[in-house]
């Protein structure tokens, strides 16, 4: 079991940064895929991005050339730098942990943080 605890989440106006990041703790294995999914009120859980061991990324369409995401196998931390932020980006974001061995696309999370709340204000 992988513990996740995410971070740095809040309120910023459109156009603006957040970084966000995950502490995984526990039952690590040597190689799993970290990654980011958002829910907005009223809208399903969706992928945003994801990193394998070795930095292989994955992004969703929408978040293309504006979001980043980024590990240190070390600390056993991933972040997501979110720049050009809009007002539609507005969710709670989980941090998740794949040990399915997938590399790249949404499948095989199961384990997820609390999520953080950011908020962008048009």
């Amino acid at each position: 079991q992988v513990q996740l605890v995410e971070s740095g989440g809040g309120l910023v106006q459109a156009g603006g940064s957040l970084r966000l990041s995950c502490a995984a703790s526990g039952r690590t294995p040597s190689s799993y895929r970290l990654g980011w999914f958002r829910q907005a009120p009223g809208k399903e859980r969706a992928f945003v991005a994801s990193s394998t061991w070795n930095s292989i990324t994955s992004y969703a369409d929408s978040v293309k050339g504006r979001f980043t995401i980024s590990r240190d196998n070390a600390k056993n931390t991933v972040h997501l730098q979110m720049n050009s932020l809009k007002p539609e980006d507005t969710a709670v974001y989980y941090c998740a942990a794949d040990l399915s061995g997938r590399v790249v696309g949404s499948g095989g999370f199961s384990n997820w943080g609390q999520g953080t709340q950011v908020t962008v204000s048009s």
